[in-house]
C-alpha cells in the first residue's frame, strides 16, 4: 500500500472535500479522486459518500481514519529520526584506538567533536591495531585508529585508510640528563645508556632501531606501559623510545628529543573504515575533527 494514498486519504477526511484536499496537497480534485479510488480498489470498500458538496466518510473510511493517522505520525517518526541522524541531533559514534592515540589525539578530537555535536554519544574501544581491525571488519566499532610501519601491509579490500599523520619515534630523557638539550640525537651517542623497553629482546620492541644502528641496547627494565616507562625515566633509572603521539601527553620532568631522520623509526596513523560499507554520518563527521587533532 502506498503511503501517499493514506495521506490524501486523511486529509480528504480531514477537510470533508477532494477539492479543498487537492488545494492543499498541490493536487487537482481528479487526481485526489482517482488515488481515492484506488485505496478502495486495494481494500475492496467504499471509504466515502460522494456528496453534491464535498465528501463523507462511510464506516468504513471512519474505521480506516484511525489506522491511517496512526500510521502516518509512525512514517513521521521515522523521517524525524533518520533526519536527526543525518543532522548530528542524534546517533553514536563507536571509536576504537591504539593506546598512544588516546594520550592526547583521541582526546582532542572527541572534545571538539562533543562540542559540536553534543548529541552524538561516542564510545572508545581501545586495543592493539590487528585487534582494532578484527572489531571493525565484525561491525563491533564503525571507525578504527591504527599505526604501523611502512612495510606493513593493511588489508586495503577490506578496510578504507583514511592517512592521518607520521609518528615518529623520539628518546624520552631525564630533563637533568646531559644530551637533554640537544635538538637532535644518534642511537648510537647513547649506546651506552641504561634503556627501559616492553621486553628484553629488543628487536620485538621499538629497540630494534638501536640494533640497526649497530648495537645491542642494554636493558635495565622491562615494563609494557608508557606510564611505567616514563616514570622510570623521569626518576633517571634509564631512557626510552616514545612515540611522539605518547609524547604530547609527557611529563614536565622529561625531555623528548628528536632522531636524526636516519635513525628515526616513523609509523603511519590512519583512521580506517570497512570497505563497502556507508559510513554512519557521525563517522563521516569525526573524521575532520581527527585530521584537526593529528595536525594540531
Amino acid at each position: 500500500m502506498d503511503m501517499a494514498w493514506l495521506e490524501v486519504f486523511g486529509t480528504a477526511a480531514r477537510l470533508g472535500s477532494f477539492t479543498a484536499a487537492g488545494e492543499q496537497l498541490g493536487w487537482t480534485q481528479s487526481a485526489v479522486s482517482r488515488q481515492i479510488a484506488t485505496l478502495e480498489g486495494e481494500l475492496g470498500v467504499v471509504l466515502f459518500d460522494r456528496l453534491p458538496r464535498g465528501v463523507r466518510l462511510t464506516e468504513y473510511g471512519r474505521t480506516l481514519l484511525p489506522h491511517a493517522e496512526a500510521l502516518l505520525d509512525r512514517l513521521d517518526g521515522t523521517r524525524r529520526d533518520l533526519a536527526a541522524l543525518t543532522g548530528l541531533t542524534a546517533g553514536r559514534l563507536r571509536l576504537g584506538a591504539f593506546d598512544s592515540a588516546n594520550a592526547a589525539l583521541v582526546p582532542a578530537a572527541l572534545a571538539a567533536f562533543r562540542a559540536a555535536h553534543p548529541a552524538v554519544v561516542p564510545t572508545l574501544t581501545e586495543g592493539l591495531s590487528g585487534n582494532l581491525l578484527d572489531l571493525l571488519a565484525d561491525g563491533s566499532i564503525d571507525l578504527a585508529l591504527v599505526t604501523a610501519y611502512p612495510e606493513h601491509r593493511y588489508d586495503t579490500e577490506r578496510f578504507a585508510l583514511h592517512r592521518l599523520a607520521d609518528d615518529p619515534v623520539l628518546v624520552a630523557l631525564p630533563r637533568t640528563h646531559r644530551l637533554a638539550r640537544r635538538r637532535r640525537l644518534r642511537l648510537a651517542e647513547l649506546a651506552d645508556e641504561p634503556w627501559i623497553a616492553a621486553s628484553r629482546r629488543p628487536e620485538a620492541t621499538l629497540l630494534a632501531a638501536c640494533v640497526r644502528s649497530g648495537f645491542q641496547p642494554r636493558i635495565a627494565y622491562e615494563v609494557a606501559g608508557w606510564t611505567a616507562k616514563l616514570g622510570l625515566a623521569a626518576a633517571g633509572l634509564g631512557i626510552t623510545l616514545i612515540p611522539a603521539l605518547a609524547a604530547r601527553a609527557g611529563r614536565p620532568d622529561l625531555a623528548f628529543v628528536p632522531l636524526h631522520p636516519d635513525d628515526t623509526p616513523v609509523r603511519h596513523v590512519h583512521a580506517a573504515t570497512r570497505r563497502g560499507h556507508h559510513p554512519a554520518p557521525a563517522v563521516t563527521a569525526f573524521l575532520p575533527f581527527l585530521q584537526a587533532a593529528a595536525h594540531g
